[in-house]
């Protein structure tokens, strides 16, 4: 549950970089990059976050 603001911060992150990457490719293309892009970023959050969590055990 501790990692949640992170993972949500991380989203924000990937949506908005992924947004810029799919306007630079082309009209239409700024919406799947942001999807794309809080899907990536969340997922290394978790990988994050998980790891994290079994070092303290």
């Amino acid at each position: 549950m501790a990692a949640m603001p992170a993972s949500a911060k991380g989203c924000i992150r990937g949506a908005a970089a992924g947004a810029v990457a799919g306007h630079m490719v082309g009209k239409g293309h700024a919406v799947l990059g942001a999807m794309a892009g809080c899907a990536a970023v969340h997922h290394h959050y978790a990988k994050q976050a998980k790891a994290q969590a079994a070092t303290r055990k």
